[in-house]
């Protein structure tokens, strides 16, 4: 399992959270998240996911992922 850890913009509620949260469970591959206002600790199967898909889902949802 990798992890990833990513800074998101535009998160201002738990309203932001669930849906980051629901936009990641989404993409095939990833085992678990630990999301917060303005930032996710993702664990994903690399043979699976990679951060770009992450980041897909997170912008899916109307969010931003900050480098």
């Amino acid at each position: 399992m990798a992890e990833a850890r990513l800074k998101i913009d535009g998160m201002s509620c738990q309203h932001c959270v669930m849906a980051v949260k629901k936009a990641l469970g989404a993409v095939a591959g990833v085992d678990s998240s630990d999301v917060e206002i303005g930032s996710a600790v993702v664990r994903y199967d690399e043979g699976k996911a990679n951060p770009k898909d992450l980041e897909a889902a997170i912008e899916k949802a109307g969010f931003s992922v900050r480098h």
